[in-house]
């Protein structure tokens, strides 16, 4: 197949696919193979006027529904959703990458989220005060934004998305979803789904692009709020640019998770845990744990043991019939931005136990492959330990006491999400107090709230005014009034009298 045969992946306006205008496409690759399989439509100005208009037009009809009608739309929805989530595994492994069971992992979180949207009833109810002065009461009301922005990244084309429609759809605002050029396919095969769960037309809109698409979101009056994943400097730029505009906003970014280790730990758990969290979706997920702070003297145990573990998984590709542990990257340029940081890392000092710079995998010698590398005795002032990789590098830094490791982690600039291992509940009850991070698990690797929980971290994690899913998201994606309001009786301030008429 020539270039010009492949297929362009269009937007999604008005509830059908809506094929681009532009002239502008960029590649979406198979990252197992290296080939091209598709291109997708990069928007211009007008193609986002467009899908802002399409958005707007839905909002007038869906936000005249009724909770009874959206909520049954919303259930639609999730049982649709659940009964063909295996075709979406296929399209993550397809353009991600990722595999199967990852895949399934990723739609298995969203769905979480799907499922709290149906019960918003209760979560968009107001407050009444009765007599709250002589015959005046006071209540809440609780009303959607408009159109609201989702701007999502490239290592959960499926999961992230669903961490903010759901919620926002349930409020009755109208969604547009920009979604990473690198795998966009996801987002048609949502836009379908809701249609065939019953939403109207506009009410969800998928627009693809690059940045002139995500600028046209963020400086539009229209667009009510944006909601954003992705790296630390967009997040900012995110933020920014939309609360200038006087948009709500929620922007998480990146992270450089620390796993503190104890010397009381059951150290095959931990070795198993660190494995899992490091090189799980190819350690690009936010949510990675890339730095292991092993408290002296357990470190040469514990390497041994993630060495032993990390020999033993297999890399390929996630589509093959007997699925891979782990498959590849995003993109060759992503991939050799990973094996940047292991030369820095090496460069500085560091050990490297296990490399994997220039992985092949049979039959996909043109595939972004990058093996599971492990390094020891990283310097803390490496910028292999300070900026966030993003793949599955996974470094152990040795440290003396419980108070280095917290400080550590307390003094990085991120504050996402961290761990600590131990069989010493004292321990663990004063790291949760004093460690600065917005997401803490204990003897749990990756400690991703479940859906009636929220999201989010701390420090340059996250900018904005909410965190994702849960109550934040559903004070996020409304607005409320206040009414006070007072009704004279008739019976004392003249007006109607319903009784007999009398003669006087």
């Amino acid at each position: 197949m020539t270039d010009t045969d492949l297929p362009v992946i269009a937007h999604w306006f008005d509830g059908a696919a809506a094929p681009s205008a532009s002239g502008r496409t960029a590649p979406v690759y198979n990252p197992a193979t290296g080939a091209v399989q598709a291109h997708v439509a990069l928007a211009d100005e007008a193609e986002v006027d467009a899908a802002i208009a399409s958005a707007e037009r839905g909002f007038a009809v869906w936000s005249g529904f009724s909770i009874a009608k959206r909520q049954g739309v919303l259930f639609a929805f999730r049982e649709l959703l659940n009964a063909r989530k295996g075709e979406l595994a296929e399209i993550l492994t397809s353009e991600h990458g990722k595999v199967r069971s990852d895949a399934m992992g990723e739609i298995a979180r969203g769905q979480e989220v799907v499922e709290l949207a149906t019960g918003f009833p209760h979560l968009l109810k107001g407050a009444f005060s009765e007599n709250a002065s002589n015959g005046v009461d006071v209540y809440s009301l609780k009303q959607p934004l408009g159109v609201v922005g989702v701007i999502s990244p490239f290592n959960f084309p499926a999961m992230v998305p669903m961490w903010f429609f759901p919620i926002a759809l349930a409020a009755g605002n109208a969604v547009i979803l920009k979604p990473s050029e690198k795998d966009p396919s996801a987002s048609l095969w949502l836009a379908q789904l809701w249609k065939e769960a019953g939403l109207p037309e506009g009410a969800f809109t998928v627009l693809q692009g690059d940045k002139v698409a995500v600028d046209g979101l963020l400086n539009s009056p229209v667009v009510q709020s944006i909601s954003f994943v992705g790296s630390t400097p967009i997040a900012q730029y995110i933020y920014e640019t939309a609360a200038k505009n006087g948009k709500r906003v929620q922007a998480l970014g990146g992270a450089k998770n620390h796993m503190l280790v104890l010397p009381d730990a059951d150290l095959d758990l931990v070795a198993d845990s660190a494995v899992n969290a490091g090189f799980g979706a190819a350690g690009e997920r936010c949510m990675a744990i890339s730095v292991v702070l092993a408290v002296e003297p357990v470190a040469d145990e514990l390497v041994a043991k993630v060495t032993d573990r990390i020999h033993k998984l297999r890399i390929g590709n996630g589509a093959d019939e007997n699925e891979p542990d782990m498959g590849p990257l995003i993109s060759g340029q992503h991939r050799d931005k990973v094996s940047s940081y292991v030369d820095i890392a090496e460069a500085d000092g560091a050990t490297v136990v296990v490399d994997g710079r220039g992985h092949a995998v049979d039959g996909h010698e043109d595939g972004f492959f990058f093996g599971p590398t492990l390094l020891d005795a990283v310097p803390t002032t490496s910028r292999a330990y300070t900026e966030e990789i993003f793949g599955p590098v996974l470094s152990v830094v040795r440290v003396k006491t419980y108070e280095e490791g917290l400080e550590l982690i307390n003094s990085g600039e991120f504050g996402n999400g961290t761990a600590i291992f131990t069989n010493d509940g004292g321990a663990a009850r004063r790291f949760q107090n004093e460690v600065q991070v917005g997401m803490i698990g204990i003897n749990v690797p990756i400690p991703v709230p479940v859906a009636y929980h929220s999201f989010g971290g701390w420090k340059k994690s996250l900018f904005g005014d909410a965190k994702a899913y849960g109550v934040h998201g559903f004070d996020f994606f409304t607005r409320e009034k206040a009414v006070t309001s007072r009704w004279l009786d008739p019976a004392t301030h003249g007006g109607i009298n319903l009784g007999f008429p009398q003669n006087t």
